[in-house]
């Protein structure tokens, strides 16, 4: 709790100036409209879910140019008889696809200074994995030897991983010898000098040593940030062109209980040394809907928080600590959250999504935590490495710390569904009805191609419809072409008629279908259905930092 005083002193300080922030009003790509000033300025992470300002008052009108739209909250939708349904990723059988094997990665420091049994470590610690498009690599970053080096491992499938032999440190796969916690690396595909093209930023001594280099080996030292909490973290908004850091940050105000984050954004990687143009402002933790483990802690934190652009949205990853029992190592899971701003968050689905194993003994028994850049886009599948903890039984050290593997459909995480026998409500009654169906709110677009991502054993037909709500001639439901099967790129088509005719203007669109889940539509300028998003951390498919087909 916080006293009154402390309470009208926070929110005085909120309306002081904050260095980086936008003083005017900002429409996104999307229609919504930032807040002033931006970031907001709050005193205190809340407590308690609140409702993200782009879900409160929408915009009259989305424009759909950028990405795939997910299904993911109601942004999009006017009204639906379809239900949504949230999906988890599954873990690879091959796991743990990294594990420690060299001295370098096995020995223990402490534990051996200590006299206790070691906790050899080859895990992402946040750390990074991306697709590099320039010389056709995944490349993973990642925790070698507890606490110890960063080292660097590279793949041609995403599963198979190579440790190379590099000249940091003779002899091993080492890219950067000062000792270290969390770490984040970053590709960055929109830098214009070659020498800078990865950051890095890595925690030691109470602040984030910020880095960077022509190839992810070879590390030249910008200087240190202010202030910040182990566990704190980077990540880029592509939607924004701005480079955002988590931080922890409960030594920042001992009025607020257990871990959250500050949020701190700049256009230049390195104006981040000293928290150059004002310091964090208070982001997001742990709420009243997150549920810990019973008997282990009084309420779950927020331990970490990777994000990354995925198609029209920002994608969040929360490791959340759900205790930290004598007989266990510290339990964290992975949870996921939606943002349409970069700033606030929804989280409608509080289950977990990449979760510890039940299994005594298993690779991640203990504890399982993001990588920085979130996922990849492999084909029809995202990938997910995490960091996991073996544990050691009755004992609370992390034992044998890997990485691992897990996979979700593309665009996969939550689906509009209709089964047979579905019910729908017509005028305030519900009735038996052969198909559902979805109609969105006002788009807007300058493509002509309509795709849709859904797994379907019945079909699937769109209709356009004026802002009126009409139905727009030739593009109806009975003209269109019944879109059928599994598929992450679907055509939707229509007899005579294509989309060219409605660019431009202020449309619904609606979906009926019979049987099946619709996870995504998008409207592409050409008919190879290249989305105009962010694949996130890249994938085989892609040649830059945006799904233009090129």
């Amino acid at each position: 709790m916080i006293s009154r005083r402390e309470f009208l002193h926070g929110a005085a300080a909120s309306l002081l100036p904050f260095g980086a922030e936008i003083r005017q009003a900002q429409t996104l790509y999307n229609g919504v409209t930032l807040g002033s000033p931006w970031p907001p300025n709050r005193p205190f992470a809340d407590e308690h879910p609140t409702r993200p300002p782009y879900l409160a008052d929408r915009p009259a009108v989305v424009p759909i140019d950028v990405g795939r739209q997910l299904f993911v909250d109601d942004f999009l939708i006017e009204d639906t008889t379809m239900s949504r349904t949230f999906h988890k990723a599954v873990y690879h059988s091959a796991n743990p696809i990294l594990a420690p094997e060299h001295e370098w990665e096995v020995y223990d420091d402490v534990a051996t200074r200590t006299r206790h049994s070691g906790n050899p470590a080859a895990m992402v610690f946040s750390d990074g994995v991306f697709f590099d498009p320039i010389d056709r690599k995944f490349k993973l970053w990642y925790m070698g030897g507890y606490g110890r080096f960063t080292c660097f491992a590279e793949s041609n499938d995403g599963i198979s991983w190579n440790k190379p032999i590099l000249d940091v440190r003779r002899g091993t796969n080492i890219v950067h010898l000062h000792p270290r916690d969390s770490t984040t690396v970053w590709l960055d595909q929109y830098e214009s000098n070659p020498a800078h093209r990865f950051k890095m930023a890595l925690w030691h001594d109470h602040s984030l040593v910020l880095s960077q280099s022509p190839d992810g080996i070879h590390w030249s030292d910008l200087g240190r940030t202010g202030r910040a909490g182990d566990r704190s973290t980077f990540f880029y908004n592509p939607f924004r062109r701005v480079w955002c850091f988590g931080v922890r940050a409960d030594q920042f105000d001992m009025s607020l209980s257990g871990r959250y984050r500050r949020y701190f954004e700049t256009r230049d990687f390195s104006a981040a040394r000293g928290w150059s143009g004002g310091s964090p402002v208070a982001w997001v933790k742990a709420d009243s809907r997150d549920v810990g483990r019973p008997g282990l802690a009084p309420r779950p934190e927020l331990y970490n928080l990777d994000c990354v652009g995925y198609e029209s949205l920002m994608l969040g990853l929360f490791t959340i600590w759900r205790g930290e029992p004598l007989f266990r190592e510290k339990i964290n899971e992975i949870e996921v959250g939606f943002s349409r701003d970069g700033f606030h968050w929804d989280r409608p689905d509080r289950s977990t999504f990449l979760g510890v194993s039940h299994t005594e003994g298993a690779w991640n028994w203990a504890n399982v935590q993001s990588a920085g850049g979130c996922c990849l886009v492999v084909g029809d599948q995202l990938y997910f490495y995490v960091s996991g903890r073996q544990g050691r039984p009755r004992t609370a050290e992390p034992g044998v710390c890997t990485t691992g593997l897990a996979m979700l459909r593309r665009d996969g995480f939550a689906s509009m569904d209709w089964l047979p026998g579905g019910k729908a409500i017509v005028r305030g009654r519900t009735k038996d009805a052969s198909a559902g169906v979805l109609t969105t709110r006002p788009l807007r677009f300058t493509g002509t191609h309509l795709f849709v991502n859904a797994d379907l054993q019945g079909e699937l037909r769109v209709e356009v419809l004026d802002r009126a709500g009409s139905v727009l001639e030739k593009l109806t439901s009975d003209s269109c072409l019944p879109v059928t099967g599994n598929g992450t790129r679907l055509a939707v088509r229509w007899n005579g008629a294509d989309l060219a005719a409605v660019a431009g203007r202020d449309v619904r669109l609606r979906f009926t279908m019979t049987h099946g889940r619709l996870y995504a539509f998008w409207v592409s300028p050409r008919a190879s259905g290249e989305s105009r998003g962010y694949p996130a951390a890249g994938g085989p498919e892609f040649s830059g930092p945006v799904d233009s087909g090129r």
